[in-house]
């Protein structure tokens, strides 16, 4: 895809972003140069871990189950 670069400067986010997002470079023409955006390598792929928080709960987590809170005896209007 070209684009000049004042189309650049109105979507330069966008373009970036369509850039990072598929791999599909995008030529800029200025002043009769033509330009390249590429992305240079695939991002790496996150793993998704569930985050843990030592220590947020003291005693026993099996103990909140029966737990009689403040909040769950109203009554919904």
């Amino acid at each position: 895809m070209k684009r000049t670069a004042t189309d650049l400067r109105a979507h330069l986010y966008e373009v970036l972003d369509q850039v990072a997002r598929t791999g599909e470079p995008v030529e800029v023409v200025r002043g009769g140069v033509e330009l390249a955006i590429v992305r240079r390598r695939a991002a790496p792929r996150r793993k998704k871990v569930p985050r843990t928080i030592p220590g947020l709960i003291i005693g026993d987590p099996d103990d909140l189950i029966h737990v009689e809170w403040p909040w769950s005896s109203r009554t919904e209007p």
